[in-house]
């Protein structure tokens, strides 16, 4: 199910005609990073990941979308940011990539 919800993503970012080559690098890369991270969770933190990853689907579709509501693209991003909450102990490099994205995505200036 994250599997399916990160290609989303990254299929999202590839047709993406409204990103900057080299933001969208960032974010492929960064996508990649977060999939192998999510890999490495324990099953008992499924259920929090998939919440992860679904909070960055919506945040890459407010992020891509040709006509942009910065009100739905604030809130996507903060619930991306908020999804990660309790697992900064546990999981930094997973809330520090998370982050990332959810900077990235929030300084594209589209």
């Amino acid at each position: 199910m994250i599997e399916d919800t990160i290609a989303k993503i990254e299929a999202r970012l590839k047709a993406g005609e409204a990103i900057h080559p080299e933001r969208k690098e960032e974010l492929l890369q960064l996508l990649a990073t977060l999939k192998a991270e999510m890999a490495t969770l324990p099953q008992a933190h499924r259920e929090q990941a998939q919440s992860i990853a679904s909070f960055a689907e919506v945040s890459t579709h407010e992020a891509t979308r040709t006509e942009q509501n910065p009100q739905l693209l604030k809130l996507s991003l903060e619930g991306l940011s908020q999804s990660v909450a309790g697992f900064e102990k546990s999981h930094p490099r997973l809330v520090q990539i998370v982050n990332a994205i959810s900077n990235t995505l929030s300084n594209l200036g589209i």
